[in-house]
């Protein structure tokens, strides 16, 4: 009697490569069931002949094909793919090398406008106005609900305020926690309005003094990094021996408003800084 080779799962799972839990997903969808379940401990033990069918699992996944579809063949009876389901998987191939050309080509347009970006100039020294402004402030779950929150309540309530905002106009937002933080964001949004008014529960209004010197970088691209441009900031403030002088602005020119590509969104920091 020829002896059966019996492999426990993490022997197995060693052996073929695969992790545990790949093996159990396999299990759960049908597709590699262990040989083998002892009835008191659970081990599951599989055969050499599920090293050829897990084999085959993975050079299927690699042509394309998904998990069911996978299960589909196992269960018919050549277990290969047909010749029309074969020129199917051609065909979506084609198609997505399609949209993996058209991808290289955005992406090369993208590297050509940061080029273009970087040579433009990048940093310049304004002073900034004083300015009354409508202030909200609030802690935000993350920077893209900064947008709904301007949309849904300030703008409304600036509204019902009747707030006049003078041309061209002039939005920013102010951060107020002591470290950074992906979520949970301390944040104060400002909006320059020509007349002071009564405050409600949602605007407060202020006078903001004029910054006599402030470093001035346009950031292009979703708020998520800005981290990016604060770093070249602060690198360039470094170098030039100026110092902050107060807390940084960020001034909203493009945003999800009139673009929809969040790389075209521009952005002004504004740094104030003293000699």
């Amino acid at each position: 009697m020829r002896f059966k080779t019996r492999l426990k799962i993490g022997e197995f799972s060693r052996l073929m490569q695969v992790t545990v839990k790949t093996l159990r997903h396999y299990e759960q969808k049908g597709l590699l069931i262990p040989e083998e379940v002892d009835p008191w401990t659970g081990y599951r033990f599989y055969s050499i002949g599920q090293m050829l069918r897990l084999n085959s699992i993975r050079q299927l996944q690699r042509l394309g094909f998904s998990l069911e579809e996978i299960k589909d063949l196992f269960e018919g009876e050549s277990h290969v793919p047909s010749i029309e389901q074969l020129t199917m998987k051609i065909e979506e191939t084609e198609k997505l090398l399609q949209q993996l050309l058209i991808r290289r080509c955005q992406l090369q347009e993208w590297v050509d406008s940061r080029k273009e970006v970087k040579i433009m100039e990048k940093f310049s020294i304004q002073s900034l106005p004083e300015v009354i402004v409508a202030s909200h402030r609030e802690v935000i779950a993350d920077y893209s609900a900064l947008g709904m929150l301007c949309y849904s309540v300030i703008g409304p309530e600036m509204q019902r305020l009747g707030c006049k905002c003078p041309p061209p106009g002039y939005c920013f937002t102010i951060e107020h926690q002591q470290e950074y933080t992906p979520t949970n964001i301390d944040i104060e949004y400002c909006e320059q309005v020509e007349e002071m008014g009564a405050d409600s529960s949602i605007i407060q209004f202020k006078r903001l003094p004029e910054v006599p010197k402030a470093l001035c970088m346009k950031h292009y691209g979703p708020y998520e990094r800005f981290y990016e441009s604060f770093t070249e900031a602060f690198a360039y403030l470094e170098e030039k021996g100026y110092k902050i002088a107060g807390h940084p602005r960020t001034c909203y020119v493009d945003g999800i408003w009139n673009q929809e590509d969040p790389e075209k969104w521009l952005s002004i920091i504004q740094i104030p800084i003293e000699e």
